[in-house]
């Protein structure tokens, strides 16, 4: 796509925004945009240019996507991605500007430079309010984060219609070493980690592996890819393995974090054999469980929850603060951890009447609105 470069004076002092549109104009961004991705407590790596160029190549590519760049007297304070695209909300099409992002982007959000980010995500708006998008979706924010809470801030300030539907509850927890790991454990669930631990040693020797990158790259993604699809993940198609451009995702994403430093792979294997699979990566002091695999030969053994004991132990060891397992909450993650991080989706919608009856019919008044709605959007168009 071509590359189209537009500057923008925001209405904050001395701050300028600058949009790109099309993925080639990510380029010169990629060294200002990941410092202030690194310099953003608590963002990971999901706020990193490389993380957006990936999911772009690998979801959507040649769909239009547009880069918003503010920066101030001392450099670039903020870089939002959006994906501009035609979609249906309560049935009716609509323009849809929303975050680069699916189920494997696990969490959203933008690189705001520590200092400023309030400021940083108002100048954005200052400048987006003014598209021609009709509906705006951040998906998988977190909930009461600065997006969440200045974006929406903002917007409802302006007179635009806001909404927030209810998303991931990520369970986490903090790694502690394994004594006081126990104290906070069910002595029920700590009992059967004991039981199944020594069960699954008579099939040989326990070992972790731990991959970061190099030679044994390879074949720790295929024997971890083999193990997260080989169950009912694989018989159900959503494993890594049953679509090419999830592959192409996941290997991208294990090559960049191996070339940054942050890639965590980590395998239990029962006497040579792999029987558990963490693609795991540790970035800014934490740990994130992107995709969890294990042998369902051996699942009276537990190896999926024997291997979060492990790392949970390894962990502890280099002096990580954090086990965030991402994604939805489960009973198996809520064996470990009862605290959750919360998301929502946020939803803008222009003050239009279009974007009033949007908001009334989707978000307030339920399933008969909704489809005199969609009559009333087909005879619109």
């Amino acid at each position: 796509m071509e590359q189209v470069v537009r500057w923008e004076e925001a209405p904050g002092p001395g701050v300028t925004v600058e949009q790109r549109v099309g993925l080639g104009a990510m380029a010169g961004y990629s060294s200002e945009w990941d410092a202030v991705a690194h310099g953003a407590p608590g963002a990971g790596p999901f706020a990193l240019g490389g993380w957006t160029r990936l999911w772009m190549e690998s979801f959507a590519p040649g769909s239009p996507l547009r880069v918003f760049r503010a920066r101030g007297n001392g450099g670039p304070l903020a870089f939002a991605p959006l994906l501009e695209r035609r979609g249906r909300l309560a049935g009716v099409p609509v323009r849809l500007w929303q975050s680069p992002s699916n189920e494997h982007s696990q969490r959203v959000t933008w690189a705001l430079d520590a200092a400023c980010p309030e400021e940083s995500v108002r100048a954005i708006w200052a400048h987006l309010r003014e598209e021609p998008w009709e509906v705006l979706l951040l998906k998988d924010i977190e909930t009461g984060g600065v997006l969440d809470a200045t974006l929406g801030a903002a917007a409802g300030e302006a007179g635009f219609q806001v909404a927030r539907w209810p998303s991931l509850e990520s369970p986490w927890l903090p790694v502690l070493s394994r004594g006081a790991l126990e104290e906070t454990l069910d002595a029920k669930f700590r009992a059967n980690l004991r039981r199944r631990r020594k069960k699954l040693a008579r099939h040989g020797p326990l070992v972790l592996e731990r991959v970061e990158g190099g030679d044994a790259l390879h074949r720790a993604l295929e024997e971890g890819f083999a193990l997260e699809g080989g169950g009912w993940k694989g018989q159900r198609g959503t494993a890594i393995m049953c679509r090419p451009e999830t592959l192409d995702f996941y290997t991208g994403l294990a090559r960049l974090a191996a070339a940054g430093g942050w890639l965590a792979l980590y395998t239990l294997r029962v006497g040579g054999r792999a029987v558990a699979f963490h693609f795991g990566l540790e970035y800014g002091g934490r740990y994130y469980l992107l995709k969890p695999g294990y042998d369902e030969g051996f699942s009276e053994c537990s190896p999926g929850q024997l291997l979060v004991e492990d790392v949970l132990e390894d962990l502890a060891h280099r002096g990580t603060a954090e086990f965030d397992f991402l994604g939805p909450r489960m009973p198996w993650k809520l064996d470990w951890t009862q605290r959750v991080r919360r998301h929502v989706w946020l939803f803008i919608l222009r003050p239009t009447l279009k974007g009033r009856l949007l908001h009334t019919v989707r978000f307030q008044r339920g399933p008969a609105a909704m489809r005199w709605l969609r009559e009333v959007g087909e005879w619109m168009r």
